[in-house]
């Protein structure tokens, strides 16, 4: 039985583990390449065998320094996993653009292999073909220095996002309105001041809580500043190079090479979309948007308009008034350990995991929390939980793959890296947990693949999204909530609250969908029609899509990390909560504990990880092609 990888213990030389596991896996994928050109006979499993080895070990020094390059305590380790990331790239472009290799490959007889090999196969050589090995030897070198400038700028601007953390200074009476617990936790400095940061446990309850207008004008303001002016030509850079990529491999645009391999399957089908949702989203988006501005303009006669610095702030008040739900109270019963817990228990029991704990697991900060993954008793996985920010770490919320899943070879390893309180969270903190951990859950479920390209989330980008969105859901179920969901005395959360929770989350709905968009359009537009102007360009976008207006002298986009990981696909957030809508309209929401349905879904969608082609998953599952019916209702009803 394979065994998790083994990390090093507390106080060790991590930059030392760094290199070694890193190194050995990149040789290894070097050794791979020699061997395939080598002239050998081997049948056509052999030389898929083959292939996958190399696929494993670049993975291998890949995934793992790609995580600890985002959260390790130690900057020299971080900087030597971003090397390593570097490596691990250039060696992907060399095999993608090697001659010979594709030669061995083409000649393969798919015919002679299994379902399963004949898509790896023609999944690779498609690979081959978008890396430009039909190109001459000028155009693979331009090829080759692009892909590696790419790797670094990408680095560059996500470490730039990540470093920058900026703050605000205010006088303790500027805290009117925001929790108790979250006042304590920032105490005055020696000048009577106290700070808060643009980390997410200060920027949320504050935005949505501080009554001063001002402050929160002034935090936000600093919020989405956060790596400019760097990023700025960072960016302009990456898209000038990603232009020139896609139409050296012979595409019009960005967006066509990159979509080519996604469910929507071309650019203008992407820009398409965004129009579509906008428009769906449009009348009950300017409808709430009304209801916003008025309840804005009882406090402020003045306000003709409103921006992100206080769409959450009213969108809580009208919550309290209209719906009788109160944010604050709501946090009292979601302790962050209680939380964990119950993730832990609910995930556990609708999807047949056991998860646990692993305290004397190694780990590369004493926040991390380390659990084993077993099912009917047999070890099938390992995950790690880093939910605190500190100084150094990733910002956002994502699942990180430490090692991917293949049969008889490695376990399933993923890190789920996020930024919450330690004390009460906000539910939307909930909500995030809940979907990022579907990530997690997809990732282990998955793992069991012959293939390393197929283990886990390795399903169409756009399709990526959809189980954890769907796993949201049971974070707005009464009966799943009260089974974690306790107040300082005991308390499980009334059922009633979270009725009114469920009705006062409609609001608002449909201009969450069109910012949603204003984000998607920046992603599609700044790659479809690159512009020497970004922050002119990212104003035009946000009065187009957006309904809320623009906070004047800030530059979003030198902090939209998806920019980076997403390119031109951002729209996917919202494509694949089209599918999430429908698949979760095969559960009985009365009962969404039936594990005969979430059995059957973890069988289907989730363990079949990139086998199959993510429509044919949904369907498999469904019992037909998916649809936008639920999705269209979903949004009707709001």
């Amino acid at each position: 039985m394979t065994a998790p990888l083994e990390l090093p213990p507390a106080g060790s030389d991590w930059d030392a583990f760094v290199a070694s596991r890193a190194d050995t896996q990149l040789a290894r994928a070097r050794e791979v390449i020699a061997e395939l050109k080598a002239p050998v006979t081997r049948t056509p499993e052999q030389v898929v065998a083959l292939l996958n080895e190399g696929d494993i070990a670049l993975g291998n020094a890949s995934s793992f320094t790609s995580l600890l390059a985002e959260v390790h305590p130690q900057e020299s380790v971080r900087s030597a996993c971003e090397e390593r990331v570097q490596q691990a790239a250039i060696v992907a472009t060399e095999r993608g653009q090697d001659t010979e290799l594709y030669a061995v490959l083409a000649a393969v007889d798919a015919d002679a292999l299994d379902a399963d090999g004949r898509r790896y196969l023609e999944r690779t050589l498609r690979d081959f073909r978008r890396s430009g090995v039909d190109k001459d030897e000028a155009t693979r070198a331009r090829i080759k220095e692009i892909s590696e400038r790419l790797t670094i700028l990408g680095q560059d601007f996500s470490r730039n996002v990540r470093d920058d953390v900026r703050s605000i200074k205010l006088a303790p009476e500027r805290l009117a309105g925001l929790p108790q617990d979250f006042i304590d936790a920032h105490p005055v400095d020696a000048d009577g001041l106290l700070t808060i940061t643009t980390d997410y446990p200060d920027v949320i309850p504050f935005r949505t809580f501080a009554r001063d207008a001002a402050a929160r004008l002034e935090l936000t303001e600093a919020f989405l500043n956060r790596a400019w002016p760097a990023n700025d030509a960072l960016l302009q850079e990456i898209l000038a190079l990603r232009t020139e990529l896609a139409q050296l491999l012979g595409y019009e645009s960005w967006p066509d090479y990159d979509a080519e391999v996604k469910m929507i399957g071309s650019g203008k089908a992407i820009a398409d979309f965004v129009e579509r949702i906008c428009d769906l989203a449009d009348e009950s988006g300017r409808r709430d948007m009304a209801v916003l501005l008025a309840r804005a303009q009882r406090e402020d006669p003045t306000i003709t308009a409103l921006t992100s610095a206080d769409g959450a702030y009213f969108a809580e008040l009208i919550r309290r008034e209209n719906f009788d739900v109160d944010a604050q109270q709501v946090r009292t019963y979601f302790d962050f350990n209680r939380v964990r817990a119950g993730l832990l228990d609910v995930t556990g029991r609708l999807f047949g995991l056991e998860y646990v704990e692993v305290p004397d697991a190694p780990r590369w900060h004493e926040d991390v929390t380390a659990y084993d993954v077993l099912v009917d008793g047999e070890l099938r996985g390992r995950i790690y939980l880093d939910l605190h920010p500190r100084e150094g770490k990733y910002k956002h919320a994502a699942q990180f793959d430490i090692v991917s899943g293949v049969t008889g070879v490695q376990l399933p390893e993923g890190a789920l890296v996020c930024n919450f309180p330690r004390g009460l969270m906000e539910h939307s903190d909930v909500v995030t947990l809940f979907h990022e951990f579907g990530h997690l859950v997809h990732h282990v479920v998955g793992g069991a693949q012959t293939y390393a390209r197929f283990s886990g989330v390795a399903t169409e980008w756009d399709f990526v999204e959809a189980p954890s969105q769907m796993l949201e859901e049971w974070a707005w179920d009464a009966e799943v909530l009260r089974s974690f969901a306790l107040n300082a005395a005991g308390e499980p959360i009334p059922a009633d609250l979270v009725e009114r929770m469920r009705e006062a989350k409609e609001f608002g709905r449909g201009y969450f969908v069109r910012t949603q968009m204003f984000y998607a359009a920046i992603s599609y537009w700044l790659h479809a029609a690159p512009v020497e102007d970004l922050t002119a360009r990212v104003v035009e976008l946000q009065a187009r899509y957006d309904l809320f207006e623009y906070v004047p002298g800030t530059h979003f986009h030198t902090s939209f990390g998806h920019l980076e990981g997403y390119t031109s696909g951002y729209y996917t957030y919202m494509w694949s909560l089209v599918i999430a809508k429908d698949l979760f309209s095969a559960f009985d929401t009365n009962n969404l504990s039936d594990t005969a349905v979430s059995y059957a879904y973890r069988d289907t969608i989730l363990a079949g990880g990139g086998s199959k082609d993510a429509a044919d998953l949904v369907a498999g599952f469904l019992g037909r092609p998916y649809a936008f019916d639920a999705f269209g209702a979903w949004l009707a009803a709001s």
